[in-house]
């Protein structure tokens, strides 16, 4: 088995417990980083479309089954996000992805994508406003996961940038 369809897992099990159980503790007003994306994103920029999108469904499946929440919104708004993240990905594009802060914007894009969907799909209030919950559900937790992004901009090798 190649080793590149092994190191997400591996990444995946400690995270999954870091989000489930220290971020609500950091979370500000109910508005919390999504580490398992930023996870999904790396990857899904390192080795394509498919890649990520396959790696979404299966890990949002695994975050679902662990944090018993309902079943199928990770999944599905990781597999959504991890497709947009994927139009970012090129052969050519790898370290500068990866190794400048174009990933920060990536993060926060697709971020903002991710937590919005997961709230479309999760919620159960139904009284709030579309505006509101774009804002509240959506773009600020996408800039506070993000903000998670910044280690790996700093600490990725830079190979010929």
């Amino acid at each position: 088995m190649n080793i590149q369809y092994l190191k997400p897992i591996l990444f995946f099990i400690p995270l999954a417990v870091v989000q489930l159980v220290i971020v609500p503790l950091i979370s500000i007003s109910n508005i919390a980083p999504n580490l398992v994306f930023v996870l999904i994103a790396y990857f899904t920029l390192r080795h394509g479309q498919i890649y990520g999108t396959i790696l979404g469904f299966i890990l949002g499946f695994l975050l679902d089954i662990i944090s018993g929440g309902l079943i199928g919104a990770f999944m599905f708004s990781f597999t959504v996000s991890s497709f947009v993240v994927g139009y970012f990905y090129g052969e050519n594009k790898i370290d500068i992805n990866l190794s400048t802060y174009f990933l920060l914007f990536i993060l926060f894009i697709c971020g903002s994508i991710n937590s919005f969907l997961f709230a479309v799909v999760s919620s159960s209030n139904s009284n709030l406003s579309l505006f509101f919950m774009m804002l509240e559900e959506g773009i600020l937790p996408g800039l506070y996961t993000a903000l998670f992004g910044l280690p790996i901009v700093i600490f990725h090798p830079k190979e010929g940038i």
